[in-house]
């Protein structure tokens, strides 16, 4: 099996074992209270040569509701990320952990940032804006969101795991999402060049978009 997709069923499966109760030692996120699992010593993130793997381009809205698509920054890196805009736990540190390093390189030279949301009940313009503000992203961050299908269809190409459960305390229903905290450095010809699984310092990331040329 290709090494790349064989790591992109490892995510899927860290996200099942987590919400069957298992341990795992791979960065998964809950929506809601503590972590799901210690978290790792920081990801060095997991790289490939130029050409090799086309990042899959989707079609998406931002939170504006314009149109937002990875094949639409061509001719620039993008970072590309996967995030619960009502998050309490690790996607506030894994946005700051990339925010950090967007703002640590040369303005002319910053990538864009795509978070696609894992979180369908989250994803009114105001949760997305508040999200954005709470979390002081840089105005290169853009959300992308859309009808189930479609992000769906964006999670499997990336290899995200998305769990959805229905809790109920109180007779109130809520939705606790679990997911896999990863991201991808694009390069300018919309190429998957590396993957980062939080948590990660904001140096590996700005040193990764450094070497996309």
């Amino acid at each position: 099996m290709d090494s790349l997709y064989h790591f992109r069923w490892v995510l899927w499966v860290a996200v099942l074992l987590v919400g069957a109760g298992v341990g795992t030692a791979l960065a998964v996120t809950h929506s809601a209270g503590k972590p799901a699992v210690k978290a790792p010593p920081p990801d060095k993130g997991f790289t490939w040569a130029a050409g090799m793997k086309p990042a899959p381009n989707f079609d998406l809205v931002d939170e504006n509701g314009r149109p937002v698509s990875p094949g639409a920054f061509r001719g620039h890196p993008v970072l590309i990320t996967f995030m619960d805009p009502v998050c309490r736990d690790l996607c506030p540190l894994e946005a700051k952990a990339l925010s950090a390093a967007v703002r640590s390189i040369p303005v002319a030279e910053r990538p864009a940032i795509i978070s696609v949301s894992v979180n369908r009940w989250a994803d009114r313009k105001r949760a997305l804006l508040h999200a954005s503000a709470k979390w002081k992203v840089p105005p290169t961050w853009r959300w992308a969101v859309g009808k189930p299908a479609a992000l769906g269809g964006v999670w499997h190409a990336y290899g995200i795991g998305v769990r959805d459960d229905k809790r109920t305390v109180d007779g109130i229903t809520s939705d606790d999402i679990s997911h896999t905290e990863a991201t991808y450095a694009v390069d300018r010809h919309g190429y998957e060049r590396a993957l980062f699984m939080y948590p990660f310092l904001p140096q590996d990331v700005r040193n990764a978009v450094e070497r996309l040329g």
